[in-house]
C-alpha cells in the first residue's frame, strides 16, 4: 500500500491523482492524504467519474474506490484555483506530514508525493523550503540527499534548497563523501551498475586551482575516501562535460553535483516528463514527481499524470528490494 499525498490544492495535483486513478493507471494499491471535498469537487468539475471514500485505516479500502484520508482541513469555498494560497499552502502541509507519519508507522510501504508551492506554504511556515527538509525533520532525520532518477540520467546535490553563497559553502569533504555514498548505495539498489561521477563546483573543475579551490581542498580528497572504501567513483571533473560522458558514453550511471541547478537543469531537459525525485537517507521511502503546481493550467483537464505514475513506479522497485530501514537511515547533509 503506498500513500500519495494530493499536494497544493490549488494546483494540478488533484486533478493528476484523480485522473490516474480513473484511468485506471494506477497498478498499485493506493490511499490518498488529502482533503475530501476538494477531491470530490475536482472530480466533479472535470467529469472524471472517480469513486472516492473517506477511509480511516487500510482494511476499509474498497476495489476500485480510491480511499482518501480526509484531512477535513478545507472546504470547496475555501479553494482558490490557480492561485497562491495561504490555506492551500497550510494544508498541503499538513498532508505531507500525516503520510510521512503514517509511513514512520509503518502503515503504508512509501509515500509519494504532489507538487507543494512553497510561496503558499511560507505565508504559514515562513521556515519551509520545501518537501525534502519537511520530511526529514519529521523522520528525526539531520538533512537528507535529493536523488532525481530517469531512465536516461539519474543526479545527486550535495546542496539543494540554497543561495548559491551557501552552496560553495556546502561543498565540503564530509558532506560530498556522504552523498558519493549514497548515491552508490542507492543505483545499486535501482539495479544498476554503480559507476558515480562527482562533478566540480567551479568551471573546468577549478582548472588545478585557477578558479577555485574547493575541488583541491574537499571535493577530489572526498573521491579519494571514497575510491579508498572500494566505491566506483570518478572526479571532480568538469562540470561541463561530466553529463556528456554520462548520458551520451554510458560511461556513469549517476552524477554527485554541487548544487540544485548544476544536477536539475541536465536531468529535466533530458526527460522531464520521466524524471522522478528521491529522498536519500530516510528511514522511509519517498517519491515525488518532478514538477510543480502548474498554477496556469488547472482546471483545464490538461495536466499529465506522467510523472505521478513514474514516482509510483520507482516507489515500487525500491520498495520490493526489501530494503532494510537502517540501511537507508544513513546520515546525510542538510539541504
Amino acid at each position: 500500500m503506498f500513500g500519495i499525498t494530493m499536494g497544493d490544492p490549488s494546483g494540478v495535483g488533484p486533478e493528476i491523482l484523480l485522473k490516474a486513478f480513473s484511468q485506471g493507471l494506477l497498478k498499485h494499491p493506493v490511499v490518498a492524504y488529502g482533503d475530501y471535498a476538494i477531491l470530490e469537487h475536482c472530480n466533479r468539475m472535470l467529469g472524471l467519474g472517480a469513486r472516492i471514500r473517506r477511509v480511516r485505516r487500510q482494511g476499509e479500502l474498497e476495489e476500485g474506490t480510491l480511499g482518501v484520508r480526509d484531512a477535513g482541513l478545507l472546504r470547496v469555498e475555501d479553494l482558490s484555483i490557480g492561485r497562491v494560497s495561504a490555506a492551500s499552502g497550510r494544508a498541503a502541509r499538513a498532508y505531507v506530514v500525516e503520510a510521512t507519519r503514517a509511513a514512520l508507522r509503518g502503515e503504508i510501504a512509501a509515500m509519494v508525493t504532489l507538487p507543494m508551492n512553497k510561496e503558499a506554504t511560507q505565508l504559514s511556515d515562513a521556515s519551509f523550503t520545501g518537501h525534502t527538509e519537511l520530511i526529514a525533520s519529521e523522520c528525526g532525520v539531520k538533512g537528507a540527499v535529493l536523488m532525481l532518477a530517469s531512465d536516461r540520467l539519474i543526479v545527486t546535490h550535495v546542496s539543494t534548497h540554497c543561495s548559491l553563497r551557501q552552496a560553495i559553502e556546502r561543498a565540503v569533504r564530509e558532506r560530498v563523501l556522504r552523498v558519493i555514498r549514497l548515491t552508490c548505495d542507492a543505483v545499486r539498489r535501482l539495479g544498476r551498475e554503480p559507476r558515480v561521477a562527482v562533478a566540480g563546483l567551479n568551471p573546468h573543475a577549478g582548472e588545478n586551482g585557477l578558479f577555485g579551490r574547493e575541488e583541491i581542498e574537499e571535493i577530489a580528497p572526498a573521491v579519494a575516501q571514497a575510491r579508498a572504501e572500494g566505491l566506483p567513483v570518478e572526479g571532480p571533473l568538469p562540470p561541463d562535460t561530466t553529463f556528456y560522458l554520462a548520458v551520451e558514453r554510458g560511461r556513469f550511471a549517476a552524477v554527485v553535483c554541487m548544487y540544485h541547478d548544476q544536477g536539475h537543469i541536465p536531468l529535466k531537459l533530458l526527460d522531464f516528463e520521466g524524471g522522478v525525485n528521491v529522498t536519500l537517507g530516510l528511514p522511509i521511502i519517498r517519491t515525488s514527481v518532478d514538477h510543480g503546481t502548474a498554477f496556469d493550467i488547472v482546471g483545464k483537464g490538461i495536466a499529465d499524470p506522467g510523472s505521478l505514475l513514474e514516482a509510483i513506479k520507482l516507489a515500487a522497485t525500491i520498495a520490493a528490494t526489501r530494503v532494510s530501514r537502517s540501511r537507508w537511515r544513513q546520515e546525510a547533509p542538510s539541504s
